[in-house]
């Protein structure tokens, strides 16, 4: 291979030589020069992403050590009070009083709950201030209503006790 190469060099005029010599250098040139313009745009890219990187790396580190607090820290301690009284005054201090239907104690920390024509909105924002008050939604179903954003819901809390 080698000497096929070397023969059809010699075989070329010194003119074609050296223009075949010239084109190398220039091509050569060229992608040179092209690849240290890509290498400094792609440089430039990352450098611009390293504060954001900086401040996303300080973020988690803040959120690896608050988690770290929070899991050494003691439980949480249960809300005072009867579960029915405590929901009973977060349906009222939602404003969704008017489509509470029932309340029944099933056990000491169960309790049903049945909302007929509630804005879903408002029983959403309900739901996420008991979740507050360490009561979870065990089970639930909802419906829908023709009247647009309003549902019946019948549903299950269940109060959360300390690991």
């Amino acid at each position: 291979m080698r000497k096929r190469l070397r023969k059809a060099w010699e075989s070329r005029a010194p003119r074609d030589r050296r223009a075949i010599v010239l084109l190398t250098v220039i091509l050569g040139a060229s992608l040179y020069l092209w690849l240290i313009t890509s290498a400094g745009q792609a440089r430039d890219q990352l450098r611009s992403s390293v504060p954001v990187l900086r401040l996303q790396v300080g973020n988690f580190e803040q959120q690896a050590s608050e988690y770290e607090r929070l899991k050494i820290a003691p439980p949480i301690p249960q809300p005072p009070g009867d579960l029915h009284a405590l929901l009973q005054t977060q349906v009222e201090a939602a404003g969704i009083s008017h489509a509470l239907v029932r309340v029944d104690l099933l056990a000491t920390d169960e309790i049903q709950v049945m909302f007929s024509a509630v804005p879903f909105a408002d029983w959403l924002d309900w739901v996420a201030a008991v979740q507050l008050q360490q009561v979870r939604l065990g089970s639930g179903r909802i419906e829908a209503l023709p009247e647009p954003g309003k549902v019946i819901f019948t549903g299950v809390f269940v109060r959360v006790r300390g690991e």
